[in-house]
C-alpha cells in the first residue's frame, strides 16, 4: 500500500518536474534552454537559457556545438551609436553566486548553418562547453517563432 501511495506522490509531481527543463553541471545550473521556430529556408537560430552559478569562483561559457547546425556561436546584442547591433564573442562570465541571462535582446547562442527548419515541439541537441566547469548536452525546446521562453519560467 505505501508503494502505490508513494508511486502515485510522485506521479503528480511529474508535470511540474518537466516543466523545470534545468541541468546541473558541478556548480552551474543551466535553465529551460529554448529556441524558436524558424520559417522553411531560414540557415539560422538563437539558443536561450539561464546559468546559476553557485560556485565560489566564476566561469565562462567558452562554446558550444549542436549536429542540428553547421556551428553554434556566442552572440551579444547591444546598442552602438543608436542602433542595435549584433556581434561573436569568444566567452562570457559567469560571476561566482550569479547568472548569466542568454536571451532575446542580450547575450545568445547563434544555431548557424541549419540542416533543416526548427519546429515547434521538436527538440535540439546542444552541447555547452564552460571554461571550468566542463561540458554538458542539453535538449533545447523549440518554441513558436517570438517566443521570450515559456511563461511558468522565473528567473
Amino acid at each position: 500500500m505505501n508503494f502505490i501511495r508513494a508511486f502515485c506522490i510522485a506521479l503528480a509531481w511529474l508535470p511540474v518536474a518537466a516543466l523545470a527543463h534545468q541541468y546541473q553541471l558541478k556548480s552551474l545550473s543551466i535553465d529551460h534552454p529554448f529556441t524558436r521556430a524558424t520559417p522553411p529556408g531560414a540557415k539560422s537560430g538563437g539558443a536561450f537559457f539561464v546559468v546559476q552559478n553557485a560556485s565560489p569562483t566564476s566561469d565562462k561559457l567558452i562554446g558550444a556545438a549542436s549536429p542540428a547546425a553547421g556551428s553554434a556561436e556566442i552572440h551579444q546584442m547591444a546598442m552602438d551609436g543608436g542602433m542595435m547591433k549584433m556581434r561573436a564573442v569568444t566567452a562570457v562570465d559567469i560571476p561566482s553566486g550569479g547568472k548569466l541571462e542568454l536571451k532575446p535582446g542580450g547575450y545568445h547562442l547563434m544555431l548557424l548553418d541549419l540542416k533543416q527548419p526548427l519546429k515547434v515541439g521538436d527538440k535540439v541537441p546542444l552541447t555547452l562547453t564552460f571554461q571550468n566547469a566542463g561540458t554538458i548536452l542539453v535538449s533545447v525546446e523549440v518554441e513558436a517563432m517570438g517566443s521570450m521562453g515559456p511563461a511558468t519560467h522565473k528567473q
